[in-house]
């Protein structure tokens, strides 16, 4: 089975890990990273998105362990609309968040007019943080908590621009 998945991962934390874990659990995985120019355009908050290559990088760091773990192969390619990759040939499921569900319906309506079959959609639960609401990267970038989950009193978030703009 080839799985698709898609988003930001600025940062990456265990909510991502957890769709991660289960893309690889059906099969190998090809990860659409949204493009610099998309990133604003997928949060709901403003806020400074870091670089496509930086977060690459570290999304292929968090990538590399899991699919050598479940013996998979998986690929990261730019993303430059929100439906993504998952609208070509190739790929039989979608994993997605509770939020991105919405997204899927879509990309199989437009899978459907293509001709093309529709993919199967897996749909993860959100993490918890350490105070029962869900990890985000938003509340990671504002201080809240760390990419675990845990509270981090006192913190100061990374805010809504760039270091160098400031």
């Amino acid at each position: 089975m080839h799985v698709a998945l898609g988003g930001t991962f600025d940062p990456v934390h265990d909510g991502h890990r957890a769709l991660f874990e289960r893309a690889f659990e059906l099969g190998d995985l090809t990860v659409g990273l949204t493009a610099d120019e998309l990133a604003p355009d997928t949060r709901r908050q403003d806020r400074y998105v870091r670089s496509f290559d930086d977060r690459k990088r570290d999304l292929d760091g968090e990538l590399a362990p899991l699919s050598a773990e479940h013996d998979r192969e998986y690929e990261i390619r730019e993303l430059t609309e929100p439906t993504g990759i998952a609208v070509e040939p190739g790929f039989d499921a979608l994993v997605v968040s509770p939020e991105t569900r919405p997204g899927a319906k879509r990309v199989n309506e437009i899978r459907e007019r293509k001709g093309l079959p529709s993919l199967r959609v897996e749909v993860v639960d959100h993490v918890p943080a350490e105070d029962g609401d869900r990890i985000s990267s938003t509340r990671i970038v504002n201080g809240e908590i760390d990419r675990h989950g845990n509270l981090t009193p006192g913190r100061e978030g990374r805010g809504t621009s760039r270091p160098d703009a400031e």
